[in-house]
């Protein structure tokens, strides 16, 4: 029998908020936010703070006091960057975990409302049924075949039954049958219940064992590895080459000291510590941006595979379509009435009967929307009739299953000795109830099908008597009799055909999976512009392939009908075994083992169970499968924005790594030191973790196909770029380096003509990476703040140290001609002209 909350009144979302402020949230302790000294403290055991202070304190020995000094501030100015992106980073986790708190139904002001379960407070009244989680530790107060899977408690398999407490409630041990409490974290697995909250947080029995539910495992990304393998060779040669300039410097010069000062400079050149913090500061701020578009993800990996997806499964309803059913056509009798069309006229008399029935069938408090939308029907047509049956009981529900798509309610009336039985359900499983004869059923699945072309989808209706005594089992000890059709509309989402037509110039196959009729589903189609619709398979068609035909059957298959959620699970599986990148989305506790088996599985976060959300990598806030699509395309942003900002990353340090070695080499005049690379590092940072990271995406980035998952994000095609912009701008930078040498430069006007070349070009490379495929003049017309903050500050910055004689004195430049100046400008911007005439080339004879 389905819970009446109409007696419920609960809590008023005034006093819920000041238990919420007095009792604190209802979560359990998390992993411990770093603050402002936890990130200085891990600032100060990174190498190349240890290579700056190591830098200053040789500094201080030589007695350069005001450089060893201005090191240090330096060192000072890089900690405030890193705290200010690590806290970025950290606003934006701890952001998308309170998006990701479980959701949880409660009765307040007399409503039924969604809130996060974090929100849940001690005497909230919470409504649970299958698939939820329950959220705090409660009383059962009402209850309807409530059964909750305590294994994450006691370890026991088995589901034990809930009933409400006739008395003393006794104490609270998880485990055992017909006990009243319910605790936090356990799955319901049948049932509805309501139950009045008595502790929230670490004072729940989950909180008593120390079980975290909701924190989340900190997971070693492909990314991460390939990043961290990347950052390992790369400081191996940085050692070597330390090693080498220490001793070449000490043996052919004599100064073992400035040797050192070489050394560290050369190391501080190569090491690569911006890989780390620009994958963590990217996969962080997309997961937020993703949230935006109503897309959650709940793990990191799925930001890295959306990129690749290759197929997207999607169910119809609520995803392709609004989910806002409303009766549009009534069969009774042989005759027929257009709800839609008619609408405004009364539903004539012979429909009533086949109204009532269907509407006895509801669950008194409904949630699916054909429920609610007989329900409003019925209201505006039968509120004056005998066919509306308010004061009659609800005895016993026969729940809808795998063998039998219908359902039926039991009723008793106050007046009379017999039972009332309402059932509704699958056309075909009606027919079966009401034992129809082959030629009655060959016609009245012809009007099925009319009305499935519509885009319609289709219950029947079936009415019963029985007299008082012990109720059967099943459904079919009842002799039903037929009473008719509705049909019920849910439109298509305005904006999905024009995801569908992205999805195809992107490369992404669509596939439909619905459990509705082939005729429903193909009309679906034809409105959004889905391919394979003389070609679709249903669900017990799709049983009856040879199992050695199965997958090519699949896989050359574009929409599934009447498919149920266990053959879900086998279409995921067919897809990922021919190199499909799979994304699933799904709602119901049957679809989880499909959700967990795609490379992406995607949760409905408005009508989806937290079963579904658990399974899921990624959970659609809103439902639309639109979102999915910008979902990818952001994940495709992603995916080509890191690409980038680690491309500039190899760019930018190859000059700056030549720089520091070949004057040592040679027994030049060194070019770079210390202080020179720190301020080179407060432009790189903030450039590739802050302007690659909010730079728009590529205009044709959803016209090409998707990429291959076991692509390197540093590919040939990638580091050969790379490798040639670094090497490109170290010639330049060095011929102009030894043009003044043969000019007669003294060594602090080399310095700062080289030094003014090196970030003229960095401004460079930076301009030019933020788009493979537009112009420079084209890039600089989109929007990124913080592309001009870099700029506007390196250049403001770059002028004081040039004219302000105690600034130009610490950094060891001298004045310059005019002359000097438009040379150094002229070459760094020249350093990426290939770059540009490449982009060009590529745009007028492809890639």
């Amino acid at each position: 029998m389905p819970l009446d909350l109409s007696h419920f009144t609960g809590l008023s979302n005034e006093e819920a908020q000041r238990r919420l402020i007095s009792d604190g949230a209802n979560e359990l302790p998390s992993r411990e936010i770093r603050g402002v000294f936890g990130i200085v403290k891990d600032v100060i055991r990174e190498p190349m703070f240890l290579l700056l202070v190591g830098a200053g304190a040789i500094y201080f020995v030589l007695g350069d006091i005001e450089e060893g000094a201005l090191l240090l501030s330096f060192v000072l100015v890089i900690i405030g960057i890193t705290v200010y992106q690590e806290r970025k980073t950290e606003r934006a986790l701890e952001a998308l975990k309170n998006l990701s708190s479980p959701r949880a139904l409660v009765i307040r002001d007399g409503g039924l409302i969604r809130v996060a379960g974090r929100d849940v407070v001690r005497g909230d009244l919470i409504f649970m049924s299958e698939g939820d989680r329950v959220p705090a530790d409660a009383l059962l107060i009402s209850s309807t075949n409530l059964s909750v899977d305590e294994s994450l408690l006691t370890g026991e398999s088995v589901p034990v039954r809930k009933l409400p407490s006739l008395g003393n409630p006794g104490d609270r041990k998880p485990g055992g049958d017909d006990q009243p409490w319910l605790y936090s974290g356990p799955l319901v697995v049948q049932g509805q219940g309501i139950a009045e909250v008595v502790t929230t947080g670490i004072h729940t029995e989950m909180g008593r064992i120390g079980k975290a539910l909701q924190s989340v495992d900190v997971e070693e990304t492909r990314l991460h590895v390939e990043t961290a393998h990347i950052v390992r060779s790369i400081a191996f040669i940085g050692l070597l080459l330390f090693i080498i300039v220490v001793v070449g410097y000490g043996l052919t010069r004599g100064d073992w000291l400035h040797g050192l000062l070489a050394g560290i400079t050369l190391a501080m050149a190569i090491l690569p510590e911006e890989f780390p913090v620009v994958l963590t500061v990217f996969l962080a701020l997309g997961a937020w941006r993703l949230s935006k578009l109503h897309v959650l993800a709940r793990h990191v990996p799925a930001i890295e595979t959306l990129g690749a997806t290759t197929v997207l499964c999607v169910d119809k309803t609520g995803t392709l379509t609004l989910n806002q059913m409303t009766v549009a056509t009534c069969i009774a009798e042989g005759s027929s009435f257009n709800c839609s069309t008619d609408s405004g006229t009364p539903l004539p008399e012979p429909f009533h009967e086949l109204l009532e029935y269907a509407i006895l069938s509801c669950k008194k408090d409904p949630f699916d929307p054909m429920e609610h939308a007989l329900l409003r029907i019925g209201k505006e047509n039968l509120s004056d009739t005998e066919h509306l049956h308010q004061d009659w009981d609800l005895l016993l529900e026969y729940p809808l299953s795998r063998e039998l798509l219908a359902m039926s309610n039991v009723w008793r009336s106050k007046a009379g000795d017999q039972y009332i039985i309402a059932a509704k359900g699958a056309p075909e499983a009606i027919f079966d109830l009401c034992h129809l004869g082959a030629p009655k059923i060959i016609s009245l699945t012809r009007e099925v099908e009319e009305l499935a072309a519509q885009g319609l989808r289709v219950l029947g209706v079936a009415k019963a008597h029985f007299r008082e005594g012990e109720l059967p089992d099943g459904q079919h000890a009842f002799a039903f009799s037929y009473l008719g059709l509705i049909g019920f509309a849910d439109p298509v989402r305005s904006d999905a055909a024009a995801a569908v037509r992205e999805c195809r110039t992107a490369g992404i196959r669509v596939v439909m999976i619905t459990g509705d009729y082939p005729a429903t589903a193909r009309n679906i189609a034809l409105q959004i512009g889905l391919p394979g619709t003389d070609n679709i398979l249903t669900g017990p068609a799709l049983e009856l392939v040879p199992v050695e035909r199965r997958n090519a059957v699949i896989r050359s298959t574009a929409i599934f009908a009447r498919v149920v959620p266990e053959q879900k699970l086998q279409i995921v599986e067919s897809l990922k075994s021919a190199g499909e990148i799979v994304a699933m989305t799904g709602d119901g506790v049957n679809d989880a083992p499909a959700l967990k088996a795609a490379h992406i599985g995607i949760a409905m976060g408005e009508r989806g169970t937290d079963v579904a959300r658990e399974a899921s990598s990624l959970v659609l806030l809103d439902d639309n499968f639109a979102s999915i699509v910008a979902g990818v395309r952001m994940g495709r942003r992603i995916y080509a924005n890191l690409k980038k900002a680690m491309s500039y990353i190899i760019s930018v340090h190859v000059p700056i790594a030549g720089l520091s070695l070949i004057p040592v080499l040679f027994g030049w005049p060194l070019i770079l030191l210390p202080i020179q690379i720190v301020f080179l590092e407060l432009i790189i940072d903030p450039a590739c973790s802050v302007v690659f990271e909010a730079e728009q995406e590529e205009s044709d980035i959803m016209q090409q196909p998707p990429r291959k998952p076991s692509d390197h994000i540093l590919d040939r095609p990638t580091s050969a770029i790379a490798l040639t912009q670094g090497f490109v701008t170290f010639g330049i930078v060095l011929a102009i380096y030894l043009y003044g040498m043969l000019q007669g430069l003294s060594d602090d006007q080399l310095r700062t003509v080289s030094f003014i070349t090196i970030v003229v070009a960095n401004l460079a490379l930076i301009s030019t990476n933020r788009s493979w495929s537009e112009s420079i003049a084209a890039t600089w017309k989109k929007p990124n703040a913080a592309f001009w903050w870099v700029m506007g500050g390196t250049v403001f910055f770059l002028g004081a140290v040039l004219v302000v004689p105690g600034l130009r004195a610490l950094f060891r430049f001298a004045p310059i001609a005019p002359g000097y100046l438009f040379l150094s400008i002229i070459g760094g911007a020249l350093t990426i002209a290939w770059f540009e005439l490449f982009k060009v080339l590529r745009a007028h004879h492809g890639p």
